[in-house]
């Protein structure tokens, strides 16, 4: 009996040290959660240790006297717990390739976009004192210990501006293209690597190109920019002479449009060739003459279209860094769909757009079908704004117009509905059928999203040939959707022939493409092709206003 008691003895004293244990355990996990980031064994391990080890209770005092943001001292703090608080910028015995670099960087911005924010007297008289004499610099703790956290709290906010950008939630603007977040901590964690090579801003193409844009128009600011021309009175076409037109020939000399110089009032080939492209790159019809569009385009301050580009870098940091290599883009401001593949524009098309009462939304989404023959099924907006107000008067009024009221799948007779009884949210649903006049054409291409937009024809075609094309509803209008439709349909089998011969049947038919492909629409009032061209566009929703504000420019 003894000894079957010292035995269970025994075993309750094992459980008793288990779940002790268990206990303990679950008590420290509470007590100290874990980091959400894990250390890079690639930048802490043994080989890139270093001694110079930071104070941890010198944080607070630093931020305190620095006025750091709340959310900079929690970047800041979370960086150097994840290290152990060793020094980030400094090695034993000398200041970082990482230091180096981040301060060009950060020097680099300052100058691209006048942002003095960034701009730190301090920074820059203890990064020369450590550059001048090195070890006199290490030896003196209380400057070193000031740059190693001035330069790290001034990444996090360099990080922000780069990346994030002026506006923090672009939903406000109706900006509904997602972006991933960054982790700014991850980017600091690789330019603090051995190698320290420097971070790339956005890799988003379209910002890098504009980008070198921006420190061209800068390069000719700082050299006095352009003057303006006097507005013709009539257009100027080759052969003739107009003084204005010395003027205009510096400018686009400047820009890029015309390649040499002459001293001559005259309208030659060359400059009828150089008006052309600028026109071109303004959006506005390209004549190849000098009026008054064109004059008052010039017109435009250098500092006018430096801010324009600033604000469209600011929106080119909301969309993702790596955009799909085949997909679709339409411009708002520009009215042009662009077709890209493998990186490359393959097609492109004039497009209408919504007017500035139902302005068209900007979100990314996939398109997914083809109809050809489509019903026009209209919104509640304009059943209740425009077309119950008619039905009110004369239900005949659906008929006339090739429309049809239904409720499910049954198809109503409208003299048979109490119109006026309804002031809105008519419990029907009013669509017009498909045909010559459909509102739709005989192509509409769906993309499932939250805003009710979709492309499609339209039997309205003279509004493409307008300069300015914002008419619709919301939805968009494609200038050639019968190429468009066979551009997409080419990959299944389908040929132009055959969509001929199902729209030829007037039967509504939806085909579904077998690889979705990526939409975005977006509205950039500056933009930049892969040749280098920049290009400037109306702000015809207003949109840019905000951004400037933000910008404080």
């Amino acid at each position: 009996m003894k000894k079957n008691e010292q035995l269970i003895a025994v075993g309750i004293g094992v459980v008793v040290v288990i779940v002790g244990a268990v206990l303990y355990y679950q008590y420290r996990q509470k007590e100290q959660p874990k980091s959400p980031f894990a250390p890079d064994s690639s930048i802490y391990s043994t080989q890139d240790y270093t001694n110079l080890v930071l104070d941890s209770t010198l944080l607070v005092s630093f931020y305190q006297t620095h006025l750091v943001s709340d959310s900079i001292q929690k970047d800041v703090s979370a960086f150097y717990q994840r290290r152990g608080y060793q020094y980030a910028w400094f090695s034993e015995n000398k200041l970082t390739n990482a230091a180096l670099n981040f301060n060009q960087q950060r020097e680099s911005h300052i100058s691209d976009f006048a942002d003095s924010s960034l701009y730190n007297a301090q920074i820059d008289t203890l990064l020369l004192n450590a550059q001048v004499n090195t070890a006199k610099f290490l030896a003196n703790k209380k400057n070193l210990q000031t740059l190693e956290l001035l330069l790290t709290t001034t990444f996090f906010k360099y990080t922000d501006k780069a990346f994030t950008g002026a506006v923090k939630d672009p939903i406000d603007l109706d900006w509904f293209i997602p972006r991933k977040k960054k982790s700014y901590q991850a980017l600091l964690d690789t330019l603090v690597s051995a190698k320290g090579q420097p971070i790339r801003e956005p890799v988003n193409r379209y910002y890098t190109l504009l980008k070198e844009k921006l420190r061209q128009y800068r390069a000719i600011e700082k050299q006095g920019g352009w003057g303006s021309i006097d507005i013709p009175k009539k257009t100027i076409k080759k052969g003739d002479s107009d003084s204005l037109l010395f003027s205009a020939k510096k400018t686009l000399v400047l820009l890029g449009d015309l390649e040499e110089m002459d001293t001559t009032d005259v309208f030659t080939d060359a400059l009828g060739v150089a008006v052309k492209r600028f026109q071109h790159r303004m959006g506005l019809p390209e004549t190849g003459k000098m009026d008054a569009n064109t004059a008052q385009e010039l017109n435009q301050p250098i500092s006018a279209r430096i801010k324009q580009i600033m604000i469209n870098m600011e929106r080119l940091r909301w969309v993702p860094a790596e955009m799909e290599q085949d997909m679709l883009l339409i411009n708002i401001p520009e009215f042009k769909l662009h077709v890209f593949e493998q990186g490359k524009q393959a097609w492109q098309c004039n497009v209408v757009v919504g007017k500035e009462a139902t302005k068209t939304s900007i979100f990314k989404g996939n398109l997914s079908n083809v109809v050809l023959n489509p019903y026009w099924v209209v919104t509640s907006n304009i059943v209740n704004n425009e077309i119950l107000p008619r039905l009110k008067r004369s239900p005949g009024y659906l008929a006339r117009n090739n429309m049809e009221v239904v409720s499910g799948n049954t198809v109503l007779n409208p003299y048979t509905i109490n119109w006026k009884s309804y002031n809105k949210n008519v419990p029907y649903t009013i669509r017009q059928k498909p045909g010559k006049n459909n509102s739709l054409g005989k192509v509409k291409f769906l993309f499932p999203n939250p805003y009710s937009v979709y492309l499609h024809d339209t039997p309205s075609k003279s509004l493409f040939e307008r300069d300015e094309r914002a008419f619709s509803h919301g939805c968009i209008r494609v200038h050639k959707p019968m190429d468009f439709a066979a551009f997409l349909l080419s990959e299944q089998g389908v040929s132009p022939k055959d969509i001929a011969a199902i729209v030829g049947t007037g039967r509504n038919t939806a085909i579904a493409l077998k690889t979705k492909i990526p939409i975005i629409i977006t509205y950039w009032t500056c933009a930049i092709d892969e040749k280098n061209h920049v290009f400037f566009f109306k702000d015809i929703y207003g949109r840019d206003k905000a951004i400037l504000k933000a910008l404080n420019l």
